[in-house]
């Protein structure tokens, strides 16, 4: 059974959340958060990345960038102002892109429930990308950043959220300035138990974006437990914050590949290489049009690549889901045995661009010199990531990119 319980959100008030929202924090470098943050000392950036307010310091992973998260998070909560609601909430959050709506609960989930499985991953994580939100985390005492999730939607479930939008005004309602329309309601208290007891039916929630805050809040909680000698289970810090949406309202975008050398090829010799087990075809298409098949831009030329039939024939001996990925395909007939990329998470000579980007950054990054290859992939399809994590196999990294974001800021769990 899934717990899915309501909490007492720390948040803006109306006339300051769009101050106060900004972007997560892993879609930024230090630079485009401190461009997103200058002149607005509300920004939520200021304490996601309070690196960008310690100009001196060169080790964003130091004590003094996590104390200055603190010290930022307490000067936001009184400028503001931050207020914690009086009573815990379910709260609803809806984000509108390009005309697509989807609508998810925000609420806190059991840490358990995610160590035990219950609520399945399909990425590894990353060591030091633990070790910064898990010090962040505990640090500020605050889950400042939300995990996606996703489930395979319950009707009473999805009539609930219809009628709170129909019947409730918003908390927040507000466009960013990239476009994309953030609204946020308080549902009402006599569904709660409704909620509570149709997801206790359910025994898989997914993730969809956010393992390695889903993973610092399960280390965080570890810590906190081992410092509280009157530990019961009941703290805050046994929970993480999420919002979670049912599973046909969300759309994967591709996570495409730059590579930045060709391993010490020529391009004649490369290509001919790549001929080994892809067919390649110019094309004046940016972007694939259906799985299995790769564009791939080089000296300002757009290739299709089409896994040739010895690649298929070795696919279908594979009893890996995860290995029968576009991803998968890719890394394994190509980006490893031509280009040497043996380790994507951990080759500094290989590149991971958003699908949100466009192909356009492709041609720049190309273009530039900056590198040498890139590679433009079909999404992975929710099916896909829902069947590996049922499988209890990881997706190699990279493989998805979910739009719309989330915006930190508008409701954060303190633990």
């Amino acid at each position: 059974m899934a717990v899915i319980r309501p909490f007492k959100a720390l948040r803006p008030t109306k006339e300051k959340s769009q101050l106060v929202a900004s972007v997560p924090y892993d879609v930024v470098n230090r630079d485009e958060a401190k461009q997103f943050a200058e002149g607005n000392p509300l920004s939520y950036l200021h304490i996601t990345r309070s690196e960008i307010d310690l100009p001196e310091v060169k080790d964003v992973y130091s004590k003094e960038v996590y104390l200055k998260a603190k010290e930022n998070l307490n000067k936001i909560i009184e400028n503001a102002p931050l207020n914690v609601d009086g009573k815990s909430h379910f709260y609803l959050y809806r984000l509108i892109m390009d005309g697509r709506s989807q609508t998810g609960i925000c609420a806190t989930f059991s840490v358990d429930d995610y160590d035990n499985d219950v609520i399945l991953k399909h990425e590894k994580t990353r060591k030091v990308k633990e070790d910064d939100r898990t010090n962040h985390i505990i640090t500020t005492e605050a889950q400042t950043g939300v995990v996606f999730l996703t489930y395979r939607g319950v009707k009473t479930v999805n009539d609930i959220v219809d009628t709170t939008i129909k019947s409730v005004n918003p908390e927040y309602d507000f466009t960013a300035p990239d476009g994309i329309q953030h609204t946020v309601w308080i549902m009402p208290n006599e569904y709660y138990e409704i909620i509570e007891n149709e997801f206790a039916k359910i025994n898989k929630l997914y993730i969809a974006d956010g393992h390695h805050r889903a993973k610092s809040a399960s280390r965080a909680k570890e810590e906190k437990m081992k410092a509280n000698p009157h530990h019961s289970g009941s703290e805050e810090y046994n929970y993480f914050i999420a919002v979670l949406f049912p599973e046909d309202q969300l759309k994967i975008l591709p996570y495409n590949r730059v590579v930045f050398d060709l391993n010490g090829l020529r391009k004649a010799d490369f290509m001919n290489s790549v001929a080994d087990k892809f067919t390649i075809t110019p094309t004046t298409d940016k972007e694939p049009k259906t799985k299995n098949i790769f564009c791939m831009y080089i000296e300002k030329e757009w290739f299709v690549l089409k896994p040739r039939d010895s690649v298929f024939a070795s696919l279908s001996l594979e009893k890996s889901v995860g290995e029968k990925l576009d991803v998968s395909i890719l890394q394994n007939f190509l980006l490893n045995p031509v280009l040497g990329i043996d380790d994507p998470r951990t080759n500094t000579r290989i590149d991971f661009i958003g699908g949100i980007r466009g192909t356009k950054e492709l041609e720049k990054l190309v273009d530039s010199g900056k590198a040498a290859v890139a590679f433009s992939l079909y999404p992975v399809g929710l099916d896909d990531l829902m069947n590996i994590s049922d499988a209890g196999e990881i997706m190699p990294p990279k493989s998805t990119w979910f739009e719309p974001k989330l915006r930190d800021g508008l409701l954060t769990h303190l633990i």
